[in-house]
Formats: structure tokens, sequence, C-alpha cells
């Protein structure tokens, strides 16, 4: 009706709002449906049985259901994050030495896992092991890519993750959902960062805070132990935490917090700059390969000759260039008198 489904639950009705469904899930009239009972209104003289299948609770109740150890409290769910039918972090841990929770939660060949993913149509779930060390726990939340460091700030609630090149795809995942379920599991802000990013942050602050006499760099380390790494978290924190952390005058946190002020206006500025010119390198190479696709394949295949010439391999001679752009020519006619 109107969205949402009628569930008869026998002597009642319930109702599942839209919003509570799974994203992209189609039901039938007479179809059995399993779900969690969300909340119970007064409505009049009738009482509204709110019927869920997208709240985070449906995902522990199918655990309990799928996963004995859960139900006995032997393995417990400490936290989760859910999009409704994408992907789903669980974070367990076991009281028993003896049973290994991620292993439980899987179960034998992923026979427990399967039945859990199956009834929520294909949705993707991470098990988490659970660490009471909250660098521990965000590498694992990270997973499947690999983590070279984190940096936490207590004082802004933030992990930087730093993470090679090879991985960044991995720990932020498609549309950012990874670092984004990973951040609401762990209930930190997560940064994303490669090393040279990470590298460049931290050097700019110590060029930054050189010029001011009686810092030193001792104190420069100190500051990126405690999770400040660059002159944009330096202006966060305020002047009162760095004078408190670096046993400094209030008047010399105060002119670091300034010039840190100036020199993230000026990192953004840079920034936004490189950004917009990536933009406009990428929509050049875009129309140069809508405008002369012809071209753009003949390139490709001549891309290649200076790595195959270099393992031994022949190079490509301007005649040979020519035949082949020839070759696309041809084939591009042959293949729209064939759409005619």
């Amino acid at each position: 009706e109107g969205g949402a489904l009628v569930v008869s639950l026998g002597r009642a009705e319930g109702f599942m709002p839209r919003s509570e469904q799974i994203p992209g899930e189609q039901h039938q009239p007479g179809e059995r449906v399993r779900c969690i009972i969300l909340d119970v209104r007064d409505a009049g003289n009738q009482v509204k049985i709110v019927l869920s299948r997208a709240h985070v609770d449906f995902i522990r109740r199918l655990f309990e259901v799928e996963v004995p150890e859960v139900a006995e409290r032997i393995i417990e769910v400490k936290a989760m994050a859910r999009e409704p039918g994408h992907r789903t972090k669980v974070a367990v841990s076991s009281i028993d030495s003896k049973v290994d929770a991620v292993g439980a939660c899987v179960g034998m060949r992923g026979s427990r896992i399967k039945n859990i993913v199956d009834e929520l149509g294909g949705e993707k779930i991470d098990i988490v092991r659970w660490n009471e060390s909250s660098q521990i726990l965000i590498q694992n939340a990270l997973k499947p890519a690999e983590v070279v460091e984190i940096s936490l700030c207590f004082e802004l609630g933030r992990a930087t993750v730093v993470v090679n090149e090879d991985q960044l795809s991995l720990a932020i995942g498609k549309r950012g959902q990874n670092v984004r379920l990973a951040a609401r599991l762990t209930s930190w802000d997560v940064d994303i960062l490669t090393p040279p990013e990470y590298t460049r942050g931290l050097d700019i602050m110590e060029a930054t805070f050189k010029q001011i006499e009686g810092i030193t760099e001792e104190q420069i380390d100190r500051l990126a132990a405690l999770g400040v790494i660059s002159v944009f978290d330096v202006e966060e924190v305020g002047a009162d935490f760095i004078a408190e952390n670096l046993e400094l005058e209030k008047e010399t946190a105060q002119q670091m917090v300034k010039l840190a002020a100036e020199k993230a206006k000026v990192v953004a500025e840079e920034q936004q700059r490189e950004k917009e010119e990536a933009e406009r390198r990428k929509r050049d190479e875009a129309h140069a390969i809508a405008s002369n696709p012809g071209e753009a394949q003949a390139a490709d295949i001549l891309g290649e000759a200076p790595a195959a010439a270099a393992e031994g391999g022949a190079s490509v001679s301007d005649s040979e260039a020519g035949s082949i752009l020839e070759m696309l020519e041809n084939r591009q006619q042959n293949q729209s008198e064939e759409n005619k």
C-alpha cells in the first residue's frame, strides 16, 4: 500500500514502510517474509506494528538464529554498521578463548554467513575481530586493505590512516563505502592518506613552525604523536591544547595557531588548483578520445611498442603505424556500413 508492505502476523497485521525495506528487494503477495518488530504504536483504536528488514538489529537477530554461540552469548556482537542492501560490518569477540569468534560466525566452508547473506539478497557482510585498542580495531575494520600506519588524535576524534597507493581504492571502497562503514563501526572519523600526502602535511607543518623562535623539532614530533599532522589540525585543536601538551607559553601557542591558519588557506588554494587542473586534464583526454577514437586506439597500440622493444620485442615503424591506422579506419567504416 503506497510502497509499504502489509504483513499478516496471524492474529494481527504489521506494516513495513519503504524506509525499513532493503533497497532493491521486491516482495509478492503470499510470500513469507522474515523481519524484526521495530516498534509498536498506539493509533487511536488500533495498534500499529512496525516491521523492518533494513534496521541494523535485523543483522544481529539473524546472527543469533544462524550462530548458536551468539545466541548463547559465548560470542558477543560488539558493534555494527550497515548500509542496507549494500554492505554491513560486524565486530565480534569471544568470551571463551577456545572459540574463534570470526570462524564461528563464518561457519564450516562459510555455511553460516552464506545463510545470512542469502536472507539479505546478497548484501556483503564483513566480520571484523573486535579489539579494545582503537588502532587495531580500525586496522581490522578497513580490511581487506593493508594499513601502513594509523595516527590517532583523541582531541578531534580523528584517525589518520596511511595506506600505499595500490591499497587506496580498497581502503576507501566503492563510493567511499568501506571507509564510511569503518568510521561508524569504530566511532572514529577516518581519513585515508597515501605516504606522500602524510609526509607532505608534516613537512609543511614543520616548515611553518620553524619560523617561530624556540620551537624545536622534538616539539613538532610530539604534535605528530598526538595525531596533529597538518596545519589544518593545528587550527582545529586550538592554542590551549598546544600550550598544555607542548608546555609552551599561551602567546607562543597562539602564534602557532595564527601561522597555521594563514598557511592552511594557502595550502587549501593550492589543493583546489591541483584538483581543477586534474579535472581539466581528464576532460581534455576524454574529449580527445571521443572526437578521434581511431587515433586513440592506434595510440594505445603504439604506446605498448617501447615496452616491447625494451624486452627484446620489435618496435613499430612509421609505415607499420600508418598501416595500423588504416586498418582501424577500415574496420570502423565496415562496422558503420553493417549498421546501416
